[in-house]
């Protein structure tokens, strides 16, 4: 069984499916805008997103039934949002942002209720076990992009409170561009991290108000913190934060789609910030983007080329922290990775994932990574209360 911690599943139903969506947020029909930025969508996803020749994503209900992925963190984001071209490049979030968010919450809530004998979502943890005990594969809801979740410190706090009643269970709060919450890291494949700074400028901070506020929200919540994306400075106020909400160090932290700084890009995670997530117990997912793995390594050809650069990580992680307990995948399929590693194109490959780590670390460990870190961590997420 795999737990997939980042699994971009609701990008095609977003495409697909304008009319669903806009009536969902409005009870109207889409308008000719939102057609269009539908077939934006689409055109995008075709040359640079799905697998292959592009024509269908690598994240469906079928491709995920027909793959050991029981569990995969479905994750939601409005990219025209986050972008946002009617306003200069760093704008603050708008407060219609997060009603967007809600609504495509909805969707895949329609979609999944469509398919009851095949997929479910599970809400909270006690839902999640119980689904674990039927054929069915289990989405569980997660937010790319703190820009969605209000443009005041109070909008923040109150609709994280809503996300939390909604069962989202973790939130990456930084993603491509600095939006005022926090600043991030450059991770957009095409471009390196040069490029990047010069053409999207940050200030010199980490967290912002509201990224704080956010932070706040989701530990009083049980919502879990994703430091994915985030720049070294809002790692650094992250962690600064979490040991003053809680010096316990109850709360664990993930990192859900990332990779080792074997190769110097600023995405990957510090050696520093990976003990301090061991130190909460948390989890790191390994992403299946060739461009973060394996730059600078021998570019992978074949799934076995891509095993060994998976296994540099894995080790890495497993010398930094001295044991596997905190390793786990987190995908980013169909959340514009192309070129992904190869073999590694859709859920379905990670049948043969599981069988060669089983025969490089055994069942014990390879278990680990494939879901029992994951699953772990999970448990500390509060969700929906019924």
């Amino acid at each position: 069984m795999i737990v997939d911690l980042h699994s971009h599943f609701p990008i095609h139903l977003a495409a697909d499916q304008p009319d669903t969506l806009e009536h969902l947020l409005s009870g109207k029909h889409a308008t000719l805008g939102d057609s269009l930025r539908a077939l934006i969508l689409r055109l995008a996803n075709r040359l640079m997103n799905y697998p292959g020749s592009g024509t269908k994503p690598a994240v469906t209900v079928k491709s995920l039934r027909d793959s050991p992925v029981k569990v995969a963190l479905s994750i939601l984001l409005a990219p025209f949002d986050e972008i946002d071209l009617d306003q200069p490049y760093g704008p603050p979030p708008r407060p219609e942002y997060f009603s967007r968010l809600v609504a495509q919450i909805e969707l895949v809530e329609h979609e999944v209720a469509q398919r009851p004998d095949e997929i479910t979502i599970a809400h909270n943890p006690a839902e999640l076990a119980a689904a674990l005990g039927t054929p069915r594969v289990v989405l569980i809801h997660a937010v790319e992009g703190g820009c969605h979740m209000g443009d005041t410190e109070a909008a923040v706090t109150a609709n994280v409170e809503e996300l939390a009643h909604r069962g989202v269970a973790c939130i990456t709060v930084a993603h491509l561009f600095w939006r005022r919450v926090a600043t991030n890291a450059p991770a957009i494949p095409f471009l390196s991290d040069r490029v990047y700074r010069l053409l999207f400028p940050q200030p010199r901070k980490g967290l912002s108000d509201l990224g704080r506020a956010a932070i706040r929200a989701m530990a009083a919540n049980g919502i879990l913190i994703d430091v994915t994306h985030m720049s070294t400075r809002s790692i650094n106020d992250t962690l600064k934060l979490l040991d003053d909400l809680d010096p316990g160090r109850v709360i664990p932290l993930m990192a859900t789609h990332t990779a080792c700084k074997l190769n110097g890009r600023r995405y990957n995670i510090a050696d520093r910030h990976i003990k301090a997530i061991a130190e909460r117990q948390g989890v790191i997912g390994l992403i299946a983007c060739t461009h973060h793995m394996a730059k600078g390594l021998k570019e992978p050809k074949t799934f076995d080329d891509s095993m060994n650069v998976i296994c540099r990580h894995i080790d890495h992680l497993r010398q930094v922290t001295g044991s596997h307990d905190f390793t786990a995948f987190g995908s980013d399929q169909d959340g514009f990775i192309k070129p992904a590693l190869p073999g590694l194109e859709t859920p379905a490959r990670f049948a043969d994932v599981e069988s060669a780590l089983r025969a490089r670390y055994g069942v014990t460990v390879a278990d680990q990574i494939c879901s029992g870190n994951a699953l772990r961590v999970l448990q500390h997420w509060r969700g929906r209360e019924d």
